[in-house]
Formats: structure tokens, sequence, C-alpha cells
């Protein structure tokens, strides 16, 4: 089997930020805490951190329209603020390769990982996430390899060797992904850009990665 369109299906589960528990869009998530802060500033800098260098123009020229649109009243206040808060975040996911799917209410639950890799910031220590971490990979990992434990790959037995490929299979490419984002094989929604390392949205088992690494070619496994 090739092993990049093996590995395709891991990897997308593994390393893939999902929608529901990324909070870069939520209306209580930090791009818009960001967004509120420059606003009630009148400062745009707040904001531009979550942004790419060559989208800074087009999210200045928003922020400065927002300002101009808030004057108007209560009502042109609010609609002016979603507006920015849209385009921001809009802005932001495709800087991260992702689409813009809309703000999401404010209140949800955005997954364990993203709520102790928070909590690590504000604490000033990452040993409760490290811990998190470490239990969902020891769990992973015993999970799969129990579906192999106790079985050999059966030479003349093709029905029980296709078993044994079943489990051992994604075995194997599991702990390879797992490994790979580990020992710094990326960083979650890179854009280039000196913040890159910090947008990281995902769950315990979830992490970079749009599009296959670039040690997954398409030459066979062994």
């Amino acid at each position: 089997m090739p092993r990049w369109t093996a590995a395709v299906p891991l990897l997308l589960l593994l390393l893939a930020p999902g929608a529901a528990r990324a909070h870069c869009d939520s209306l209580d998530g930090p791009v818009i805490r960001s967004a509120r802060q420059a606003l009630d500033s009148g400062k745009v800098t707040p904001v531009l951190a979550w942004i790419r260098p060559q989208d800074e123009g087009e999210i200045r020229a928003a922020f400065d329209r927002t300002l101009l649109v808030r004057k108007g009243g209560a009502e042109a206040r609010a609609l002016a603020d979603t507006w920015f808060f849209e385009t921001l975040v809009r802005v932001h996911r495709a800087g991260e390769g992702a689409p813009y799917t809309g703000l999401r209410p404010a209140g949800g639950d955005p997954g364990p990982a993203v709520r102790s890799a928070d909590a690590a910031v504000d604490k000033g220590s990452p040993a409760a996430t490290e811990k998190l971490l470490v239990d969902a990979v020891k769990k992973g990992l015993h999970q799969r390899f129990a579906r192999l434990e106790g079985r050999k790959s059966p030479p003349a037995d093709v029905a029980a060797g296709r078993v044994w490929v079943a489990a051992y299979v994604p075995y194997v490419h599991w702990v390879e992904g797992v490994y790979e984002k580990a020992a710094g094989g990326g960083e979650v929604h890179g854009h280039g850009g000196p913040e890159e390392a910090v947008h990281g949205h995902g769950g315990a088992d979830a992490g970079p990665a749009r599009t296959p690494p670039a040690h997954l070619h398409a030459d066979s496994h062994p």
C-alpha cells in the first residue's frame, strides 16, 4: 500500500484542527477578544499578531472603516463590530489555510486540550497539559496495540493475514504520526510568520496539517 495514501486518514484525524474544537472563530475566543480590545482602545495593534504581514493592509482598512461606522449609534456599532470580527477571523483562518465557516457563539466547549493549553498559559506552567497529552498518547497506543496483541501474521492463511494487517497498519501509522509531530515535524496552522507556533487549535488527539507532511512520500511502507 502506498505510504502516503495509507497515512492520509490517520493524519486527517490526528493532525487536522477540528472545526468543532477550534476556538479562534468563537465570540469568546482569543482572536475576537483581541478585536474587542482593539476597538475599545481605537488602536489596531492587538489584532495584527493574528494575521500574516501580507494581510495587514486589509485589516487596517477594515478597522478604520469599523471605527468610522461605529460613530453612527448603538445599532451601527453592533453591526460594524460584527463585520470586523467576521473579517478578522476570515483573514486569520485563510492565513492558516482553513476555510471561514462563520462565527460561533460564546460559551462553547473547545475541548479538553484547548482548555488545558489556555490554562497552562494563564498559570505559566504546562504540567497539567503535559499529563493530558501523555495520558492521551498512552491510551491511544495501548488501544491500538491491544488489537495486535497475541496475534501473528499467518503466512499461509490469507483471511487471517488480512485481519492482522488491518490492525497492524493503523497501529504503525499512528505511532509514526504521533512521533513525527512530537519530535518537531511541523507546527500547528503554520502560516510563515513569527506567530506560526502559537496557532494550535485542536483536541487531545488533534494537531496540525491539512496536507501530508513532507516525510510521507509515495513509497511503500516496510
